[in-house]
């Protein structure tokens, strides 16, 4: 007489079956009504509910308060490397675009003069931009550039451009080189509302310093990307 099956395995059975439904689904569908699919399933409405929030934890599944349940949109896989947001979307077949969300010169203060590497109260250049990736919010950055570097820019012309490119082309400036460093986060309320996920949301963030030719800073970027929309890869060689 075979042992009776315990909760983990009906769990692990369930979601198989909630695999196999979502496989066959498209990024963004919403799933069937939590009761009709426990009764599809055969499983009690509780049951369901903790296998559908461990999936969300998992950020297989999305769920957007008083609208349901969906399926999460395909990530972006990222290289760790200091290639521009448009380089990068374009490499894996996105359209890339942005959005201006405001702008303005400032003086530096003590740690952004430190990271510009210029005197404080050095005039700066800050952009805070949605980006976008296929028209959908992909991250949410703040672009600080000393001003006297690219005279005369403002955040409108930065509207679906890229930085880096208008910086070459315009200004005769190219990119030698750049640090980053990137870490799990938690979206504010702010950077939620325009990425259009709940605060809180996972999410990842970048830091980055690059140089031109001749080694000056062009630029310090914080960045936060949608941790649901969002995935890093790093190469690995043997030593």
């Amino acid at each position: 007489m075979s042992a009776p099956s315990t909760d983990t395995d009906k769990q692990r059975r369930l979601r198989a079956r909630l695999a196999e439904l979502i496989a066959a689904m498209s990024p963004g569908e919403p799933l069937p009504a939590e009761r009709d699919l426990a009764r599809e399933l055969g499983v009690a409405r509780m049951t369901l509910r903790r296998a559908v929030d461990g999936l969300v934890a998992e950020a297989v599944l999305v769920r957007r308060q008083g609208a349901g349940t969906f399926v999460a949109p395909a990530k972006v896989a990222h290289r760790l490397a200091a290639n521009s947001f448009s380089a990068d979307m374009r490499s894996r077949g996105l359209r890339p675009g942005s959005r201006t969300l405001r702008s303005g010169r400032a003086p530096a203060g003590v740690m952004l003069a430190a990271l510009l590497e210029v005197p404080t109260g050095t005039p700066v250049l800050h952009v805070r931009r949605l980006r976008l990736a296929d028209d959908e919010p992909m991250a949410v950055e703040d672009l600080h550039v000393p001003a006297d570097l690219v005279p005369g820019l403002t955040g409108a012309e930065l509207e679906d451009r890229s930085y880096y490119e208008l910086l070459a082309e315009r200004y005769g400036h190219r990119i030698a080189s750049g640090t980053q460093t990137a870490e799990a986060a938690l979206t504010s309320a702010e950077d939620a509302a325009v990425l259009g996920v709940e605060p809180g949301a996972p999410a990842f963030c970048f830091e980055r310093t690059c140089r031109v030719d001749g080694g000056r800073v062009a630029e310090f970027v914080r960045s936060i990307y949608r941790g649901d929309r969002y995935r890093i890869m790093a190469d690995i060689f043997p030593s």
